[in-house]
């Protein structure tokens, strides 16, 4: 089972540890009982060493290595020629570098009182001097070590925060441009459209009312459903560019206006209960369907009215398209390739289809969950 980086102790660690250890198997071949009780205890003490990581310390890592830092001390006053005040004085520099101001001043008190009962002891105040100055040059390396430390995490953290900022900017910049780009295009392109396909519109009944021939009105015809085509991809075209997604009551909306500038004949969309947001599959069958069901009314129901309802309940949707031919229609052979995808396409929601004939029309009704 590989090991979690968090938990590999890192070289400093190791390090830290070494110059605790090396020091202690240094002074064990002129041990005597109590040189080997201290060397126990501070091998003992130092076995978490190179877990400790660069976070600062909590109170229990904190009293270890003041513990520490008395230990090495002891066993330096008792073997002045060993190398326990190596450990003793690294240790010091880990505590400065990574604690709050209470422990590195009790590590700083601890140092000072053992290098005091080390210069009672062995008579060596002519050395002492020099062994605080030691000392004071390790606690101002370490304090600049800390600070160095402080700045390039201040530094980092600046960057960081200057790097998101300029995202940011850039992010606004470009949603700023698609806006205006998705102004332009409504303003211009889905207006013209919506226009012409009025004026069309208009064109079409003036040839039927002067008997005009079936080529020219069929002409106007098609450029009239090529018109509708346009603005509905010109309105998903600024749908996607202001990064809004379209919902299935403005879709549906969008295509009965579509009938209604093709066929001249009402189509009217009823919403009842709460509104709420659909799952994309959802919609799309719902889309799909009014869709569907308008492409056959323009085929086999030429100028029929169209009548929609959405409905929102419990844990479903309900969509009913109902065409207005003033005649109950024949039943349909087969089901064309458009109803059975329809139909697929709901079976996949776990949901329901009916379709055929009413009294004055064709029905269409499908319910999902949602």
């Amino acid at each position: 089972m590989p090991i979690r980086p968090a938990t590999f102790p890192r070289a400093q660690g190791w390090l830290r540890w070494a110059l605790v250890a090396v020091p202690m198997v240094a002074a064990m071949p002129r041990a005597d009982a109590l040189t080997w009780s201290l060397i126990g205890v501070t091998l003992a003490l130092s076995l978490p060493l190179p877990w400790i990581h660069d976070a600062v310390l909590r109170p229990p890592m904190t009293a270890l290595t003041l513990a520490l830092i008395a230990s090495t001390g002891a066993l330096w006053v008792l073997h002045p020629g060993s190398w326990a005040s190596v450990a003793m004085f690294s240790t010091t520099f880990f505590v400065v570098l990574k604690q709050s101001t209470v422990p590195i001043v009790l590590a700083i008190a601890l140092d000072a009182g053992v290098i005091t009962t080390w210069a009672a002891r062995h008579d060596l105040w002519d050395d002492a001097l020099s062994t605080y100055a030691v000392l004071a040059v390790i606690v101002l390396m370490a304090l600049n070590r800390r600070a160095r430390l402080a700045r390039v995490e201040q530094t980092e953290l600046a960057l960081a925060r200057a790097q998101t900022a300029n995202e940011e900017h850039a992010r606004a910049a470009a949603l700023a441009e698609r806006a205006r780009i998705a102004r332009e295009l409504h303003d211009v392109l889905a207006h013209s459209l919506a226009g012409l396909s009025l004026n069309l519109q208009g064109a079409r009944l003036m040839l039927v009312r002067d008997g005009a021939s079936p080529d020219a009105v069929a002409q106007i015809e098609r450029a009239q459903a090529l018109a509708a085509d346009g603005l509905a991809e010109a309105r998903q075209a600024v749908a996607a560019l202001r990064e809004d997604a379209v919902g299935v009551e403005r879709a549906i909306a969008d295509l009965l206006a579509a009938y209604r500038l093709d066929t001249g004949a009402r189509a009217d969309l009823a919403v009842e209960g709460e509104p709420r947001e659909l799952a994309p599959a959802v919609g799309t069958a719902l889309v799909r369907a009014v869709q569907e069901a308008l492409a056959n009314t323009r085929k086999h129901a030429a100028q029929a009215e169209v009548d929609v309802t959405l409905g929102y309940a419990g844990g479903s949707v309900e969509l009913t398209v109902a065409d207005r031919q003033g005649r109950r229609p024949p039943d349909a052979a087969a089901a064309g390739y458009g109803l059975r995808g329809m139909g697929e396409r709901v079976a996949l929601l776990d949901g329901r289809l009916d379709s055929g004939p009413g009294e004055d029309g064709w029905r269409i009704y499908l319910k999902v969950p949602a």
